[in-house]
């Protein structure tokens, strides 16, 4: 979230929070990017703020709902108020269950691996509306296609992330969609809460309909290896498409990504050494 609207937005969060019964006298900011997330003390809430022209608050609420009711390991609304989208100042405010960390322990590929599966068993039973994960490699395409919409962007990694998108958009769509379905879209390791009942995935907004493979290319590597019935070919492939279109979202002129400059340079680093080494 730009700098200038930071202080808003907690504000907002706060007044909120303070006029449905809940103690706000501080905020801690836990992570500020597209979206602002908080936690509200000494209420202890997570408050979840965005602009009102980027969000889709109430699709995620909505969904975030269904699936708990159905035993998916996401995090929950805050159950002393409404689950409901709150509007103050420009922003929109959703209110969530604050869940304190798990102890030191370190999550492992089989743990995440499972409870990614669980996730995907749930969202199987939900029929909603959402994009086709595709719909992100068009974007990213239209990104790097214009310099006008990316103007700092190298020419020869413009070129790289053009050929990568094109070609693994022609294979993947000939594989076929036969095993897609309902995906978190992002449940990559910011996305997921280790707390003492398990691990829980969060930010449901990012969801989109693909095959598994396309969310199992988020987590890391050894995640794959404990998912039952993946195609290693069509992992590797989604892998590298994911970093093709996260790289390409850096080179924004409004990406908010805290240093993504820097993380967009190192994934166009690693594909181009991912293509040498299948050349």
């Amino acid at each position: 979230m730009q700098a200038s609207e930071v202080r808003r937005a907690v504000a907002a969060a706060m007044a909120i929070a303070s006029s449905l019964g809940l103690a706000a006298d501080d905020a801690v900011v836990l992570h500020d990017s597209n979206k602002l997330t908080l936690r509200l003390l000494p209420c202890d809430v997570v408050a979840r703020v965005a602009p009102v022209a980027q969000q889709v608050a109430r699709f995620e609420v909505e969904l975030a709902q269904r699936l708990a009711e159905s035993g998916c390991p996401v995090a929950a609304l805050d159950p002393r108020v409404e689950p409901r989208v709150h509007e103050r100042d420009g922003f929109v405010v959703t209110l969530w269950t604050y869940y304190a960390p798990a102890s030191s322990r370190e999550v492992s590929p089989a743990e995440y691996a499972k409870a990614l599966e669980r996730l995907h068993a749930g969202m199987r039973e939900v029929d909603v509306p959402v994009p086709h994960f595709m719909d992100r490699v068009e974007q990213a395409q239209r990104l790097v296609a214009s310099r006008d919409l990316t103007p700092e962007l190298a020419d020869a990694d413009r070129e790289l992330l053009g050929d990568t998108l094109r070609s693994l958009r022609r294979v993947i769509g000939e594989r076929g969609g036969g095993g897609e379905q309902l995906l978190h879209g992002e449940p990559h390791p910011g996305n997921v809460l280790s707390t003492e009942n398990g691990l829980l995935f969060i930010d449901l907004e990012t969801c989109c309909r693909g095959p598994v493979e396309f969310d199992l290319a988020h987590a890391p590597e050894d995640v794959g290896h404990h998912y039952a019935g993946v195609s290693p070919d069509l992992l590797r492939e989604c892998r590298t498409l994911v970093l093709a279109i996260i790289a390409t979202w850096r080179w924004e002129p409004g990406d908010q990504l805290p240093d993504g400059r820097r993380l967009g340079a190192e994934w166009i680093d690693r594909i181009r050494a991912l293509r040498f080494t299948a050349g």
